[in-house]
């Protein structure tokens, strides 16, 4: 089992590791000797008497004990269809409307401008289909008054999507999968190379009269930067005011950034807000922020059913993780600026370590740019060196658990990640990459102990070349 983030083992970080390392490499357990084989776990071939240090936070977080709590009460108690009249679904319908208030409560928003989701993935996807459909409704409509034609030089009008070029797979997929369709244009805006963040001026110089929809996350998964989201928003709503609709929509996604840093929907000016339960200690389950759903702001279902979440996400609402999104966000509106500190102040002392351990000339931060704000719990680093790419690396540690980027990227091999090459970071050292993200838990013995671990691996790997 795993250590969770009150320094216990924990076997829901167990399976995770397992998801990240299998097919990383065969040696992942060389230093003790042994190997996975076929299809086993790889867990049955490692010693499990060592102490495991999890510095995967970005990736997942472990269920807080009260979440876990308010997911079992609900399971017990509210068993009942909300929908239903009778006690069991007025019970599961009064936590559904509690859980809907803290989510609010923590961006900065009402309890209607929240719409519960099966994760991210989903929210994400249901602003590209809002904004494309958006698009052609206000389009048909001033066609009708004569305002605008579908048809520019003999070619047909497409809507236009701008966003960046390292966004989450759930946005960057989605927008190229509409442009190969033919359904929609999209303008891939470059980071920075020097400060690794999408320039506002970039943005506007990118905005056609056909744009509908700008998305851009609010802090990147693997560098940690946060994006200038609320100037970009005001910049946008100012050009909103100058011209007839439809209107750019503004979206952004803060999955990374929640439960880390103050996120208000409201102060930074969006239009939609993703909500991602498994970054900030919830259950896997989401929602979006609408900035009032229907009536200021358009929504569009993606499917339909039986009316539920107002007709915008039809289907049985899943009670139990909605009651742990709920709690966990309570959670993060009552402690956020302990845990930003905690956060803040662990990596601070990782990285110092790391600088102790290695020397400066060893080491080289790829989650610091000149003039750029960062997540206060992720350090991605490459430890420099031809043998110590970072896959070889954490493969040869006992006890550190950690990626070397995004999980949803962890079949690409041992490939740069594209995010760090687009951030102006070098192939050689965007190779060595590990992406180390600290967690409310995480001590400074545990710091220790994984600066330790990756020193052995380095000693390991330089020993063999």
């Amino acid at each position: 089992m795993e250590k969770n983030f009150q320094g216990h083992w924990d076997p829901v970080m167990m399976g995770k590791r397992e998801a990240d390392v299998m097919g990383e490499a065969d040696s992942a357990c060389s230093a003790s000797g042994h190997h996975p084989h076929g299809g086993q776990s790889l867990w049955q071939h490692c010693d499990l008497q060592e102490e495991r240090i999890y510095m995967d936070y970005n990736a997942t977080t472990p269920l807080e004990s009260e979440v876990i709590l308010a997911i079992s009460e609900a399971l017990h108690e509210a068993w009942g269809n909300p929908s239903s009249s009778y006690l069991p679904g007025r019970k599961a319908k009064n936590i559904i409307n509690r859980s809907r208030e803290n989510v609010a409560r923590m961006v900065g928003g009402r309890a209607e401008d929240i719409i519960f989701t099966s994760g991210g993935t989903e929210a994400n996807n249901l602003v590209f289909y809002t904004a494309i459909k958006y698009f052609w409704e206000a389009r048909g409509a001033a066609e009708i008054n004569g305002q605008e034609k579908s048809h520019q030089n003999g070619k047909s009008v497409l809507p236009h999507i701008i966003t960046s070029n390292v966004e989450h797979d759930s946005v960057k997929l989605t927008a190229e999968n509409l442009s190969r369709e033919g359904k929609a244009d999209v303008t891939f805006v470059p980071v920075s190379k020097v400060t690794a963040r999408v320039e506002v001026e970039d943005v506007m110089a990118a905005v056609r009269p056909t744009t509908c929809l700008i998305s851009v996350m609010l802090a990147n998964n693997e560098t940690g930067v946060l994006m200038p989201i609320r100037e970009l928003c005001q910049r946008v709503r100012s050009l909103n005011k100058q011209q007839p609709a439809p209107r750019i929509l503004l979206h952004t996604d803060a999955a990374q950034a929640i439960g880390k840093v103050r996120v208000d929907a409201q102060e930074l000016g969006v239009d939609y807000l993703t909500i991602v339960g498994h970054k900030f200690y919830a259950p896997r389950v989401g929602a979006l922020y609408v900035n009032g759903p229907g009536t200021t702001t358009p929504v569009f279902p993606m499917f339909f059913g039986g009316g539920q979440e107002r007709n915008f996400r039809p289907g049985t609402e899943n009670t139990p993780m909605i009651a742990g999104l709920g709690k966990a966000a309570e959670l993060v509106s009552t402690h956020l600026s302990r845990y930003e500190t905690h956060l803040r102040e662990t990596t601070l002392y990782l990285e110092q370590r790391l600088q102790d351990v290695f020397g400066r000339e060893k080491i080289h931060f790829n989650s610091h740019f000149l003039g750029s704000e960062t997540l206060p719990n992720t350090c991605n680093v490459s430890i420099l060196g031809p043998e110590l790419k970072g896959r070889r690396v954490l493969s040869s540690c006992r006890r550190l658990l950690a990626s070397v980027g995004a999980a949803c990227h962890s079949n690409r091999g041992d490939r740069p990640s594209h995010i760090l090459l687009s951030s102006g970071i070098p192939p050689e050292v965007a190779a060595n990459a590990l992406r180390l993200s600290v967690g409310r838990g995480t001590t400074h013995s545990d710091v220790e102990l994984a600066v330790e671990d990756l020193r052995q691996a380095v000693q390991q790997l330089e020993g063999l070349s």
